[in-house]
């Protein structure tokens, strides 16, 4: 059984500028140490159907990962599904609101699933996420406002 961790953050930027910066699958690296690399592997704009490929390393090991954008609605939200076969998979997404002074206020979330030997590992991974969350949202607070 899986379940959902998720942390919300103010950001001192305008949604739009937000929204941009985290369209940018490519900006995970500066932002999620667990992620090593990460490409674009469709052509044309982020939207709807755009992949991402990434090699991250949790827990020692790395793994290679796919995700598609599954809703891509600017300002205010994107939504993503991993189409690789890993032992825990994720599906989630940004919500992004007008903030204090100007700013946006963010929610990230995702919803993590096990798959065979990954159904005894996902509370394990779920459990380390929650406990990670809100210090994941304010690295992205952190990335966004340096950029």
């Amino acid at each position: 059984m899986g379940g959902r961790f998720e942390g919300t953050v103010d950001i001192d930027r305008p949604v739009a500028e937000v929204f941009a910066f985290l369209a940018n699958g490519e900006n995970d690296r500066r932002f999620s140490p667990r992620v090593l690399e990460m490409a674009k592997r469709t052509d044309g704009p982020t939207g709807v159907g755009t992949v991402y490929a990434s090699t991250v390393k949790d827990a020692g090991m790395k793994t290679r990962r796919e995700f598609r954008i599954t809703a891509f609605d600017p300002p205010g939200r994107i939504r993503w599904t991993e189409i690789s076969k890993n032992l825990v998979t994720a599906e989630g997404g940004y919500d992004l609101e007008p903030g204090p002074g100007g700013g946006t206020r963010l929610r990230v979330f995702n919803d993590l699933e096990g798959h065979g030997v990954g159904k005894l590992l996902v509370g394990l991974a779920l459990g380390a996420a929650r406990k990670d969350a809100d210090a994941f949202a304010r690295r992205i607070k952190t990335a966004v406002e340096a950029s």
